[in-house]
Formats: structure tokens, C-alpha cells, sequence
């Protein structure tokens, strides 16, 4: 829950908002999820790719929230968001959708019939609706509607939502791509209106023309078997035998299952220089005994010749494609037939020869040779500049680079018609919106770009956050099939067209695009009601690296509309405000790290914009933070920017906002619930933070671990749809509000100490809270501060593998550096940057080999007759009961009086509860609790206790399991 203000502000005039109050949390975090659903999302979701845009409903709300007056009530609320019946007035809505939410797996129709109301991103407030909201809304801005700025506008939803409630709205963006969807958003939807029928026409002239001019790369059998795609990857030549090695991964076209679907199948051609291909269906044309498409000859250690069984080393793999010693093999073609059906077929002879054909253009064509002739920025992740894409040129196969140019020919022998028969501003609405499908198209038509083998379609490049080399690529026809030019144009058409259903009367007759820093205005001062801000976050994604792929070719396509948005060849990196390391890769020494450097880049920028907010915003001005992220040292930089620019945090709410393991953000550091945070601008300088006395850190930390348990206790009663780690990041804004409050805050020798610290605090505070409420009272603080590190990791993360940070950081709560432990007891490891726990089976010494047999790789001695960490106890003991059986394990057990150990017997109970049922670790856990094992230790628990008693999954162990 929210954690609000007792009493006015310090200053009488100014006046609260609804954001300050209770506001219906539940409601609109069921109506997130719900906009979720990846085959009915909003339209602007459709129009073009870019990253982390909020859902529309917490977008609404904050937005409404932070500009209606306070004494606005949930209901009033949620029925002007559009949310719940619309001919039910007596309704409690916020219970209703709650209920409609529990019965949700009991429907039979749809989505909107189950919950009787329409998605509300479909829904603009009537005329009497909108006239209602702006009355209150002008008596309370001393009669003006309040201006809504959002700083860092992105995909558009903030301005979005605010232009559709008729406020003056500012969308400001420093990426060009953004931008050009902010202004299809924000202005050719509203301004010009309907434009279906131009796009159709001129969409129609366009694919014909650029349609024919590409049919000679993609040759059909006499028109029957035209290709879609290609599904390629690269061959390179073996040292020993000279035959062309394959390195693809997999051989799947399409898995229906794990042994059911179409591959393409290798045979070595009879004088042994080359590979050709069949395609088969699995499991009718060939057993999985005799080919088996999930073992392709690459792997992580190298390429397998298929002829002599040599094995290229993965460095000698890169070197070549870093070369240019490779080339591009396609080994299976997904076709449409002249009546529209679609099928699979081997490469032949025409294929390789159009291939060939697209080569020789590249080299002979001059505008072709220079097209995208520029250097890639090559980021801290990018995995395919040392493979040799360093330019954007080399990001396209040349088939790929042949046909995407053609449309772009063609597009640019239409401009000036479109121009002059439509006028100038539906002109350039038209080809603004007709260069979004080229870009689309992009997307998914590069060497970035994998094949999506669930359905045998294209993969989209953009869906991860850095740009991977794919050992498995399509090479798209724009002019038939899947994904193709009118499919794109279909999408964008509908969706823009949609927006503009959006657009009535009452909308926003003012509502400006700008790009530019949001560090650096073209705002007047003290001229803006209210700030909407989804900051950037910190490392999560860095945007103008991933943007660049769609700028280096909407730039051939706007540069003449646009020229001051495409001026440069690439995105603007230096302003970005993101915590980006690889902009310090050479400066990085043993002191300052790249991370460190990054981190702090990052704060200097967010401060610069916090106080350009400050600067716009009007005296008693109010804004609100929509931040999703995990690691605490993001919080830690976006507070100290916020407060040392000078405003005051009066309000935070958590809610949920998206489904778990998001595609865009999957692995990262976005949580799964967004923490709205309120700061006003003061009144007047005097109330400036910098003027209060400084307070100790002894005096705040108490409050701290209060609010912090207080706020996790209210989330674990109202019923929000949140994760472990998300009731910690919710227990963040309110304490920040206590240190805000308390600041400057330093320790007893007047060292400030710094926001991370209290978060510090509420992380190991909620951790308590997370204790009592889900391992039944267990006494952990009794534990080995490793072994209790241990099970909370299982406990809050409910996986093995998570953030490092959030490792880091609930270690330095108890006590204990796991970089220090790492080494000597094996608990953990690195994977991708991520803690990954280990289990008994990666820490215990082998007991049935002779002792200098075993591996000193692993810490825990099973024959020890003590341990100083309960969990080397536990573990010790799961492998002996593994390894030599019940009876065994039990003498082994007395032997070390286990049987009294309560140490030992809390472990065992508190794994059983956070280790995942059905999982190796928990059976072993499990094996320990029941039968003879169990009344020999005297456990007064058993794994009923904490499953379902009919679940198979607590049947012991047979002896015979045990060799």
C-alpha cells in the first residue's frame, strides 16, 4: 500500500492531488496483466518495435492521478480509467474486477465478455465524462487545465493517454525512432486523421513495383514453390579435407515437439567439397536414430566436420567470419505455392544462383556498394562485432541488403507523387507511416534476425537487448509470405488507424513533439503542471544502441522530411541517460571501473534532468517517477538525483505492470511491478533540501526497517499480484520517503550516507517479513549467517538463478560478502553475469571413491565428522543417502548427532519449504524428512507439512535408488 502523508505540506498552499492518496492498486494491476496478452495489445504496441512501454491502465492512472484533486474516490476513479461495468454505478469496481480476476480460468467466452467491459485502451472518456474531469480539473489549476510533460516519451502511452484526456500535453524525446513514432502518435493520428485509404493505394503501387524487381532472388519452381524465406546460416571450408563445414546448431525448419516436425537433413555430396540438403518429416521419413535435427555440427566448443570429423576450434570460427572467410549457406526454403499454400523444400540450384546474383549486384551496383556504409557502435554486449559486423552493411546478408534496398528505390521514386497529390501534411503522414512497414520489415529480415522454429517463421532482431550474430538466420521475401510488405503495411494501416478511433472532440488541441535532451528544455520555466516520467533504467537496455538498426534505414527513407531528426549517422550516445559501460571501456582503471564510471554517468545525467524538471515545473508542481527495476543501486542513483535536485517525495505506490519474463527485458533488471513515485516542487526555496540540518543515520534506520516491514505487511494482505522480489522493490519507495524526509543523512562522523544504505535496510527488513509469513515461524537468525544467505535466496528469488546484485545485497544484510565465500564453499556460481545456488550433488565430495580419487573442486567432505555451516551438514548428508541408501545415512546421521542438532533439523525443515517441489535438491530433502530417516532424527515436521499430502512427488526413495 501507499505510504501517504499525515498532514499537509509544510507549505499550506499547496495542494494535494489524488497520487497522494489511496488509490485502487488492485484494480489496475489486474487490467496490466490483462493488456498483456501478446495477441490483443494496444495499437501504438503494433506501429513500430521499441522498447519497455508501459501498460496503458498504470500509464491512465498516473497520469489522472497525479493532476485530479484528492478527494477523488476509487470508484470515480477506475469508471473515468474506463475499468468496470459501464451500467452498473452501485458496483464496488475494484472488488469486481478482483472477483472477475479469481474466476478468470472458469470462462467460456472472451477476455472483455468475462469481465464485462471492454480493455480500457480501447475506451476514451465521454463528452459529459471528459467535461466532469476538466471542471474539477480547472478549479483545482486555478481555472487552466494542467500541463502534462513527459520528458523521456518513448513509445508514446504517457502523452498518449494524456492528449485522449484533453490535457495540454508535451512529449519531449532525445532518440530519433521514438520520435518519429511520437509524431505519428501525437500528430498525424490527431491532426490529419484517417489516411487507410492513401496508404493502401500508394502501399499497393509500391510492393508491385519493388515486388517485381525482386522476384529474380527468390525463384520459384515455375511459380509453384516461390520462396518465402530462406532458413541459412554460414559455411566455412575444414583445414583437413577442404569440405564445407555447416555452422548451424540445429537442423529444425519447424518442431512441432521434441521429436516431431520438419528439418533440414545434411548429406556430404559424393566427391566430399560440399553439403546439400534434404528435407524431411519427423518422425515419418526418417527415425530420430538415424538423424537427429537437434544436433547440428556447432556447438560452444567448435564445428564438427560432417565429412572428416575434424573439429574447428570456436576461436578459428570467429577469426574467419571476422575475415570475411565464410559464406552464406541457406539450407532450407519455406515456399508458397500459386494458390497460397505454403510448404518446405531443399535449396536447389536456382536459389544458389539468385544468391550469387545478389552478390554481384552488391558489388556492381554504385548506390548499393555505399548503402549503410557505416560503422556500427559496437556496445558492452553486442555478440557480432567480433565476428566482423562492424558495419551496418554487414549486418544483411546480400540478398537481404538487395531487396530491402529495392523497396527503398521504389518508396523514393513515389515520394514526390505522394507529396503533391496528397498535400504536404498527409503527405508526409503517409510516408512517414509507409517507411514505419520498411522498418518493421528490418527487423526482421538480418543476420540478427533468428528463425522462429514454433511456427517456421521469422524471429524479430529487436526482442533481445543486444544485438547476437545468429548461427540460424532468415533471409525474407518483402513480396510474399509470412511477414511480408502487405502484412507490415496491414499492421501499421490498422494500427494507426486505431489511434485515431481514439481521438474525440473533447482531445487535446495542444499537444507538442519535441527532440532534445531532457536535460535541456525548450520549455519556459515554472510553465508545467505536472511531470510523467518512465525514466530510462540504468543498465537495463541500452536504447540508442538497439535503435540503431531501425535509424540507419529510416534515415534513407525521412532524411528529407526529417532532416534535423536524422542529422547523424547514428543515435546520439553521449546524452543518453543510461548506465552504459562500454562508454567507458578505454577510461576504466583498477579504481574506477567501468561500472563505476557508467553508474555514475548515469546519476549526473538523471540529476541534469531532474533539475531541468524543476526548472519547467511550476512552484508547487507535481511529479511522479514510474521506475521498474530491481537492483538496488538503480534506486540508489535515481534518488540521489531526484532529492539534490530539490524536490520532496511525498507519495509511492507499487503495482503490478507486467506478466513475468517479458521478452524485452527478459534476464535484466526490470521487476515485474512499477513503483510510482511522487515528488512535488516546493513553494518556495526555503523548503530547498539543502537547508535542513543533517540528520543521523542511527536516528533514520529504525524508521527505516519500521516503514520498510510495515509497507511488505500491507502488500502480503491486500492481495496485489506480486513476486517475493517485488514486495522488497515496493518497500523501496516508502523508505526512500523516510530518508527524503530525513536528508541529508550522515553517520556519526558527518559522512553522508548514501540512499543505497536504507535500502540496505528494507531489503534485510522485508527479507524478515518474507520469513515469518512463508517458512512457519522458523528461527533462521539462529542459523550460520551462509546457510541463512542460502535459503533466503531460495525463498525470495524462488530460483535458482538471479540477479547478482540482488545476491550481493542481501549478503551484505547478513553479514556476508559472497564474492569472499564464492571459492571455498562452492554455494554459488556465475552464469551470464547472474548468481547461480548449487546443489549437494555440485559441493559433496564423491563418498564411494577412495579419497585421493575425489575432487578438491568440491569443499564439503562427507566423511567429516563436523561442519561449521549447517548447510555442508545437510548437504553431506543427501549425498551419503543418495550414494549408500537409508540405513547408512542413518548411522552416518547418529554418528554426528544430527539426530540433535537443531541447526541441522532447521536447515532441513526450511529447504523443504523454499526449494522447488519436484526438483532433484527438494526429492533429496524430502528422502531425509520421511520414513526411518525421519524417526531417527526425531523430526517433528514431515514434507506434508508443506506440500499437498496426495502429491506423488513424497514418495520415498527406494534403497535400490541408492547404489
Amino acid at each position: 500500500m501507499s505510504q501517504n502523508p499525515e498532514s499537509q505540506d509544510s507549505d499550506s498552499e499547496l495542494k494535494r492531488v489524488a497520487i497522494e492518496g489511496t488509490l485502487p492498486l488492485k484494480a489496475v494491476g489486474i487490467e496490466n496483466l490483462k493488456e498483456a496478452n501478446p495477441n490483443r495489445m494496444p495499437p501504438h504496441r503494433y506501429l513500430h518495435p521499441w522498447f519497455a512501454r508501459r501498460p496503458t491502465p498504470v500509464s491512465r492512472l498516473a497520469t489522472l492521478s497525479s493532476v485530479l484533486p484528492p478527494d477523488i474516490d476509487a470508484n470515480t476513479i477506475l469508471d473515468w480509467m474506463q475499468i468496470g461495468p459501464r451500467d452498473d454505478i452501485d458496483v464496488d469496481i475494484e472488488e469486481y474486477v478482483a472477483e472477475r480476476k479469481r474466476t478468470e480460468g472458469e470462462r467460456t467466452g472472451t477476455l472483455d465478455d468475462h469481465y464485462g467491459y471492454p480493455r480500457p485502451y480501447s475506451q476514451t472518456p465521454t463528452s459529459s465524462e471528459m467535461g466532469e474531469i476538466h471542471s474539477l480539473l480547472r478549479d483545482h489549476w486555478d481555472g487552466e487545465l494542467p500541463t502534462v510533460l513527459d520528458p523521456t516519451a518513448g513509445g508514446g502511452v504517457i502523452p498518449l493517454e494524456s492528449a485522449r484526456y484533453g490535457l495540454p500535453t508535451v512529449a519531449n524525446e532525445l532518440n530519433p525512432v521514438p520520435t518519429v513514432i511520437l509524431k505519428v502518435i501525437l500528430e498525424y493520428a490527431r491532426e490529419v486523421g484517417s489516411i487507410s485509404n492513401e496508404l493502401n493505394r500508394w502501399g499497393e503501387q509500391i510492393n508491385e513495383r519493388a515486388g517485381e524487381r525482386v522476384d529474380s532472388y527468390f525463384p520459384g519452381e515455375k511459380d509453384h514453390q516461390t520462396p518465402s524465406h530462406y532458413v541459412s546460416t554460414y559455411t566455412v571450408d575444414c583445414p583437413e579435407c577442404g569440405c564445407d563445414i555447416p555452422l548451424a546448431k540445429k537442423w529444425w525448419l519447424r518442431k512441432k515437439s521434441a521429436s516431431e516436425g520438419v528439418a533440414a537433413r545434411p548429406i556430404v555430396s559424393e566427391d566430399a567439397s560440399e553439403i546439400n540438403y534434404e528435407v524431411v518429416n519427423l518422425p515419418d521419413d526418417v527415425s530420430k536414430s538415424e538423424f537427429n535435427p537437434q544436433q547440428g555440427p556447432h556447438t560452444r566448443s567448435g564445428a564438427e566436420c560432417l565429412n572428416c570429423g575434424i573439429v574447428m576450434e570456436s576461436e578459428e570460427i570467429r577469426i574467419r567470419l571476422r575475415d570475411g572467410d565464410f559464406d552464406y549457406e541457406p539450407y532450407g526454403v519455406k515456399y508458397v505455392k500459386s494458390g497460397g499454400k505454403t510448404g518446405w523444400r531443399a535449396p536447389n540450384s536456382d536459389d544458389y544462383e539468385a544468391q550469387e546474383k545478389a552478390r554481384e549486384r552488391i558489388n556492381s551496383d554504385f548506390e548499393l556498394s555505399t548503402l549503410l556504409d557505416v560503422q556500427r557502435y559496437i556496445g558492452d554486449e553486442d555478440r557480432a562485432g567480433p565476428y566482423g559486423v562492424t558495419k551496418w552493411r554487414d549486418a544483411f546478408t546480400p540478398r537481404q541488403l538487395v531487396t530491402q534496398y529495392e523497396y527503398l528505390r521504389t518508396f523514393k521514386e513515389f515520394e514526390d507523387e505522394i507529396l503533391s497529390d496528397e498535400g504536404e501534411n498527409e503527405g508526409e503522414a503517409v510516408l512517414t507511416a509507409l517507411s514505419l512497414v520498411a522498418s518493421k520489415i528490418v527487423d526482421r529480415n538480418s543476420r540478427f534476425s533468428p528463425l522462429d522454429t514454433r511456427l517456421g517463421n521469422l524471429g524479430n532482431a529487436l526482442g533481445g537487448k543486444h544485438f547476437t550474430l545468429q548461427w540460424t538466420f532468415v533471409e525474407n521475401n518483402p513480396a510474399l509470405g509470412f511477414q511480408d510488405y502487405n502484412d507490415h503495411l496491414n499492421r501499421v494501416r490498422d494500427s494507426y488507424e486505431e489511434i485515431v478511433s481514439y481521438y474525440n472532440d473533447e482531445a487535446a488541441d495542444d499537444v507538442r513533439v519535441s527532440q532534445s535532451d531532457a536535460a535541456n528544455l525548450e520549455i519556459d520555466s515554472n510553465s508545467v503542471q505536472a511531470v510523467i516520467i518512465d525514466p530510462p533504467y540504468y543498465d537495463s537496455i541500452i536504447y540508442s544502441e538497439m535503435a540503431d538498426m531501425c535509424y540507419v534505414w529510416l534515415k534513407e527513407y525521412l532524411s528529407s522530411i526529417f532532416p534535423d531528426i536524422f542529422r547523424d549517422d547514428l543515435t546520439d550516445k553521449d546524452s543518453e541517460a543510461v548506465a552504459n559501460v562500454a562508454e567507458y571501456e578505454d577510461v576504466a582503471s583498477s579504481s574506477n571501473s567501468k561500472s563505476d564510471l557508467a553508474a555514475e554517468d548515469y546519476e549526473n545525467k538523471m540529476k541534469d534532468i531532474f533539475q531541468e524538471l524543476y526548472r519547467v515545473l511550476q512552484p508547487g508542481g507535481v511529479m511522479t517517477v514510474m521506475f521498474t527495476h530491481k537492483e538496488s543501486s538503480a534506486w540508489d542513483t535515481l534518488t540521489n538525483s531526484l532529492i539534490r535536485s530539490g524536490f520532496t517525495i511525498t507519495s509511492t505506490h507499487p503495482i503490478t505492470s507486467e506478466m513475468p519474463h517479458r521478452t524485452d527485458t527478459q534476464g535484466g533488471g526490470s521487476a515485474d511491478s512499477t513503483l510510482l513515485l511522487t515528488g512535488r516542487k516546493p513553494h518556495s526555496k526555503d523548503e530547498h533540501r539543502d537547508n535542513q540540518s543533517p540528520t543521523l543515520w542511527s536516528d533514520v534506520r529504525a524508521d527505516t526497517r519500521a516503514v520498510a516491514k510495515d509497507a511488505a505487511r500491507d502488500l502480503l494482505d491486500s492481495g496485489l499480484s506480486l513476486t517475493k522480489t517485488d514486495v522488497i522493490i515496493s518497500a523501496f519507495g516508502p523508505t526512500l520517503k523516510v530518508y527524503a524526509d530525513a536528508y541529508p543523512v550522515v553517520d556519526d562522523q558527518d559522512q553522508e550516507i548514501p540512499p543505497r544504505r536504507a535500502l540496505e535496510e528494507a531489503r534485510e527488513a522485508v527479507t524478515r517479513v518474507l520469513v515469518d509469513e512463508y517458512l512457519d515461524g522458523e528461527r533462521l537468525g539462529d542459523l550460520d549467517d551462509i546457510t541463512e544467505w542460502y535459503i533466503l535466496s531460495w525463498l525470495v528469488h524462488e530460483s535458482d538463478t538471479f540477479d547478482y546484485d540482488d545476491g550481493h545485497q542481501l549478503g551484505l544484510g547478513l553479514g556476508v560478502d559472497i564474492d569472499d565465500i564464492k571459492r571455498s564453499t562452492k554455494l554459488w556460481g556465475k552464469k551470464r553475469g547472474d548468481i547461480q545456488l548449487k546443489t549437494h550433488e555440485d559441493r559433496v565430495q564423491d563418498i564411494t571413491l577412495p579419497p585421493e580419487e575425489r575432487s578438491n573442486r568440491t569443499p564439503v567432505d562427507p566423511e567429516a565428522l563436523s561442519y561449521t555451516i549447517a548447510l555442508d551438514a545437510v548437504h553431506a548428508a543427501m549425498h551419503v543417502y543418495h550414494k549408500q541408501g537409508e540405513d547408512v545415512a542413518i548411522d552416518w546421521l547418529k554418528e554426528r548427532n544430527f539426530d540433535t542438532d537443531a541447526g541441522f533439523k532447521a536447515t532441513l525443515k526450511a529447504l523443504l519449504q523454499v526449494l522447488p517441489k519436484n526438483s532433484s535438491e527438494w526429492e533429496a530433502a524430502r528422502d531425509l524428512a520421511l520414513g526411518k530417516a525421519h524417526d531417527a532424527l526425531g523430526l517433528e515436521f514431515t514434507p506434508t507439512d508443506f506440500t499437498n499430502a496426495s502429491d506423488d512427488t513424497l514418495e520415498q526413495s527406494e534403497l535400490g535408488d541408492h547404489a
